[in-house]
């Protein structure tokens, strides 16, 4: 959809390409951020619906062999990539993870869609070098696009155990209004 599109057209919906985090786990479905995100359009009457194509335990190489699928069932308007935590967290290489990020936004956008990527941390254990270049390769990644790299969605929520679940990697229930707020702040460039 170009914005020359008539204004009586309905623009295609959001895609959410994510893992655990926006597969709302161990939380009901309808708790978790990408479910509040609708509600929140709807609140602010943007015409889009959201699609969650969200699968716990994905790593960017499952999102970008379900993307190409996806993009062409839904045709969105805006993809919204939040994965790259299962890579880091099992130690994949960098620049595995870079390359598939960087497809990933090509991809979108080669079909139109504005891209949002939101940054994933991983914890310490994983030594400095590591953690160094795994925060690197998000901006990396968006490099020559059009894409925009939002905020680490648990910034204000990982370090508080009150907000995670006892597995202290996902967020509660009560944690979800905060990652939509987050994500809202980024998406409003792209709406």
């Amino acid at each position: 959809m170009t914005s020359s599109a008539s204004a009586d057209s309905e623009p295609g919906p959001i895609l959410v390409l994510g893992d655990s985090i926006s597969a709302a786990y161990g939380i009901p479905l309808e708790q978790g951020w990408v479910a509040l995100l609708e509600d929140k359009l709807k609140q602010h009457s943007a015409p889009y619906a959201v699609v969650n194509a969200s699968i716990s335990g994905e790593t960017s190489a499952g999102g970008l062999r379900r993307l190409s699928s996806l993009l062409q069932r839904y045709q969105p308007d805006i993809v919204i990539i939040e994965l790259g935590g299962n890579d880091g967290l099992r130690g994949y290489p960098i620049g595995q993870l870079r390359d598939n990020l960087a497809t990933m936004v090509r991809d979108s956008e080669a079909t139109g869609a504005k891209v949002l990527i939101l940054p994933m941390e991983i914890p310490p254990n994983l030594g400095k070098f590591y953690i160094d270049a795994f925060r690197a390769s998000f901006p990396q990644a968006i490099e020559g696009s059009d894409a925009v790299l939002g905020h680490f969605p648990l910034e204000s929520i990982a370090t508080n155990p009150a907000l995670m679940q006892a597995d202290g990697i996902h967020p509660t229930a009560e944690a979800q209004p905060l990652i939509v707020s987050s994500v809202w702040t980024d998406l409003q460039e792209l709406l």
